[in-house]
């Protein structure tokens, strides 16, 4: 059985009870407008805490862009100083050619 079975299953079964137990209808109202909607209480607060939960993601991807930007820079730029390590052992595993002596 998968871990996130494990996680899912007690978190599906709280909702369902939920649901089942907050069944008395409300009315929603959104104050500048004439708008009205009447929804099932557990519909209503679901709704709310999954507009929550979305606005709260975002906010948070949000705020890690800077580091995420940060960490690619890095990346390229141990890719560069990996490749100039490469190329300087290359360098040095070849034979040293001996210079001619000088003339004095």
């Amino acid at each position: 059985m998968s871990w996130r079975l494990v996680l899912l299953a007690p978190v599906a079964l709280l909702l369902v009870l939920f649901g089942l137990s907050n069944r008395h209808m409300v009315a929603l109202k959104l104050w500048p407008f004439d708008l009205e909607w009447d929804a099932p209480l557990a519909v209503a607060v679901l709704v709310a805490a999954g507009l929550a939960f979305l606005l709260g993601a975002a906010i948070a991807w949000a705020s890690s862009l800077p580091y995420r930007r940060r960490a690619r820079r890095m990346e390229e730029a141990a890719r560069l100083l990996e490749a100039e390590l490469a190329e300087l052992k290359g360098k040095l595993s070849q034979p040293v050619v001996p210079l001619p002596p000088t003339v004095r």
